[in-house]
């Protein structure tokens, strides 16, 4: 399928004024200990508290207006839920959004508080999917995919184009990888305006079914385990039509973070001022264990705000996983 950097500048006209443009931060202590600049894409300062908005917007005002009457539904593992339930009321569309059990009972009630129609299927994103497949095939609405989808990709790729404007002389983004839309959006557009920077794909080591799929050569399923960055779990699909061959040629490495770097990188950023969600942590935790060494301007996306409060105390009190000791 082609999708190339027209689609992520006609994207970005599309949602301009729909959605902010997200300051770019440096990370002075880490700048000085590393020796190169570090510096933080504070997406998770977006509406909705992380860069999904992007896509669910871009796909939205996609969409014919019958489809849109008809309504939406989509399955999540609660980011890009919130971001659609927030898209389709400013739009005035109805919208539906499956979630597992396994979602954080915080971004449930955030999705529900936008008004979306809430419904909690099964114990993975993959049963998730399937009442998705269901409403869609019974109901007649349109499915907005959480990732595997061109105008998700696109969306999430006006990224891209703002991390290199923001960083002229840009080394390397550390992106968090789940689904793979954000890192194929991102990684669209900086190979196309900086060609040179390093692009790395980030997860954590239990359940990363993207890192696994580009290890096997195509795509696989994994049981999902609990995780501060619980917003990288879920499937990509058997069936992948985009993310995955993207990601496979476009990443130039993916890393692998355990759970207590993860929890790392939630209290370096929290002591900066940063409340962020584990999934935003992950590349300050490849630069805090050195599994990932810079050599010049490298940019750490902070791709969402999400996190429960009562989970955030713990890790800044010491805490390095998601249940209590």
């Amino acid at each position: 399928m082609s999708l190339g950097i027209d689609d992520i500048r006609a994207a970005r006209q599309r949602i301009r004024g729909r959605i902010r443009q997200t300051p770019m931060l440096r990370d002075e202590m880490l700048s000085a200990g590393l020796g190169t600049p570090v510096l933080l894409k504070c997406e998770h300062l977006q509406d909705t508290g992380s860069f999904k908005l992007r896509g669910a917007t871009n796909a939205l005002l996609s969409l014919p207006p019958e489809a849109m009457a008809r309504g939406v539904v989509t399955a999540s593992t609660g980011n890009h839920g919130r971001a659609l339930a927030h898209a389709a009321h400013a739009l005035g569309v109805p919208a539906t959004v499956c979630l597992s059990r396994l979602v954080p009972a915080n971004k449930v009630a955030a999705v529900r508080q936008l008004g979306a129609e809430v419904r909690i299927i099964g114990e993975s994103q993959d049963e998730a999917m399937a009442e998705v497949a269901r409403l869609v095939r019974d109901k007649g609405m349109t499915q907005i995919p959480p990732f595997d989808d061109p105008a998700i990709v696109a969306g999430q790729g006006t990224l891209g184009i703002e991390i290199i404007e923001q960083v002229a002389d840009l080394d390397a983004v550390l992106v968090p990888l789940s689904g793979g839309g954000l890192a194929a959006g991102i990684a669209l557009a900086v190979r196309a305006l900086a060609p040179r920077a390093r692009i790395v794909g980030l997860s954590m080591e239990g359940g990363a079914v993207m890192a696994a799929s580009i290890a096997a050569g195509h795509p696989v399923e994994l049981a999902e385990t609990a995780s501060l960055a619980d917003s990288l779990g879920g499937g990509i699909g058997l069936g992948n039509r985009v993310t995955f061959s993207l990601c496979r040629d476009l990443l130039d490495e993916v890393i692998l973070v355990p759970e207590d770097r993860i929890a790392d990188g939630l209290r370096h950023l929290g002591r900066l001022g940063h409340v962020v969600e584990g999934a935003a942590a992950v590349g300050i935790a490849a630069l805090l264990s050195a599994a990932f060494r810079p050599s010049g301007p490298t940019v750490a996306l902070l791709s969402g705000a999400n996190i429960d409060p009562g989970l955030h105390a713990r890790i800044m009190a010491g805490a390095n996983c998601v249940e209590p000791a």
